[in-house]
């Protein structure tokens, strides 16, 4: 494991010392500001093609089905190998998915079903990159500073939320989608290069661990006997199923607010705005108390914010209620990433992220299915001002069905791993 030097701990962002994560960070600014140029790109082209609410959430459709038959065998192939391989073979496969997408785009033999397919893959190829990355992360730092690292990774990604849909919204005004698909291509290589570049990184301890049923079922044992696991999944997953806002916003930008693709490209990038703000201050904050209220406190306020974008009545209004979702939702994911991470062994990190990439995944994917039919029979403003109360109305029933996850703090985080082991 990469230590930084202790002259330097103190350092603002202590993470950043550690060379490998460096690496792995930088790579990944640069990867998910393509990502997030293809992703508003999809939306955009799957609404001029079709003109069909519904077929936005379509999208969500085809995304969570692989995510939900290969997390199991992702989850335990990640603890069983070694993640820096694993994940140099999942970054190369998505990139030659985007670059697939771009190359038939460009010769005309566009079509949602061609979007849908390539979108199915690359949720599938991403299902086994997730838990890999995500279990490197914590043998990339020392344990006291992982929190500051999982604040950077919020940072970086929604840094590059803010970029990648302003950057889509221009090429897709003077370029077309297949630009920004050619560009997202090239940006796996950012990542691929920095964990070729990586010197030291441990294997999981289970590395010889057989790839088995049995043991895809150990993450499902270890995560129904932790309950602050769990209520923090249920917690991603209600939340984010009724509050999935993002999947409408070609309505709003076209019919709603008339603001066209670069209009859209602003309304894509505005709760990363809050998030990248957001995160800023967490990394510069050593020690959160009372995680567990703060969490569901951030989780109602992404709520509050969905129903006041839903019923905006301008642009304005809506840009401000979006970067509010983008700051609550930040502070409860950093919080929960942080807790998850500490309190599961980490033999057993690849198949807890695993499951949890079905709650977090799979709730926003669901959720924009849920969006969309709502939307194509009662309107988008309706659709999304009536997911953001039911996401306030789940918070306050998770309250009340854990009182642990409320009662939650840091200092409770060696009991908590002594009761799930």
């Amino acid at each position: 494991m990469n230590h930084p030097n202790p002259q330097i701990t103190t350092a603002r962002f202590p993470a950043l010392h550690s060379r490998d994560f460096r690496l792995l960070w930088m790579g990944q600014l640069i990867s998910q500001t393509g990502s997030s140029m293809q992703g508003a790109a999809i939306l955009w082209h799957i609404y001029r093609l079709t003109n069909a609410p519904i077929a936005l959430g379509l999208v969500g459709l085809v995304r969570i089905v692989p995510i939900l038959i290969c997390s199991p065998l992702a989850g335990v192939i990640a603890d069983a190998h070694d993640r820096r391989r694993l994940m140099l073979c999942t970054q190369s496969g998505m990139a030659v998915l985007a670059a697939t997408l771009g190359w038939m785009t460009g010769q005309g033999r566009e079509s949602a079903w061609l979007i849908y397919l390539i979108s199915a893959l690359a949720a599938a190829v991403g299902s086994f990159d997730n838990p890999a990355r995500q279990s490197l992360i914590p043998n990339l730092v020392p344990r006291q500073h992982l929190t500051n690292a999982l604040s950077l990774n919020v940072m970086m990604f929604q840094t590059a939320s803010v970029v990648g849909p302003s950057l889509a919204g221009l090429l897709l005004a003077v370029g077309g989608a297949a630009t920004v698909y050619w560009i997202n291509a090239a940006s796996f290589v950012a990542v691929i290069i920095a964990l070729i570049r990586m010197r030291s990184v441990p294997h999981a301890p289970g590395s010889t661990r057989e790839v088995s049923l049995r043991a895809a079922f150990d993450g499902f044992r270890f995560i129904r006997r932790s309950p602050i696991v769990l209520s923090t999944m249920l917690l991603d997953f209600t939340a984010t199923f009724f509050a999935s806002a993002m999947t409408l916003l070609p309505v709003f930008a076209r019919d709603i607010f008339h603001v066209g693709p670069r209009g859209y490209g602003l309304l894509a990038a505005a709760p990363s705005i809050g998030a990248v703000v957001t995160g800023g201050v967490m990394s510069l904050i050593r020690s959160v108390n009372r995680q567990g209220r703060l969490l569901l406190w951030a989780v109602g306020v992404y709520g509050l914010a969905t129903v006041l974008f839903g019923l905006a009545p301008g642009f304005g209004l809506a840009f401000v209620s979006l970067m509010l979702i983008g700051a609550s939702d930040t502070v409860g994911m950093v919080l929960r990433g942080t807790i998850r991470q500490l309190v599961t062994p980490d033999e057993l990190r690849g198949r807890m992220t695993s499951v949890n990439m079905v709650f977090v995944i799979g709730g926003p994917q669901l959720g924009e299915l849920e969006a969309g039919a709502v939307a194509q029979l009662w309107g988008a403003p309706f659709s999304v001002a009536t997911g953001g109360l039911a996401c306030i109305a789940a918070v306050a029933l998770i309250a009340y069905r854990w009182p642990h996850l409320r009662e939650y703090d840091r200092h409770q985080e060696a009991q908590a791993a002594h009761a799930a082991t």
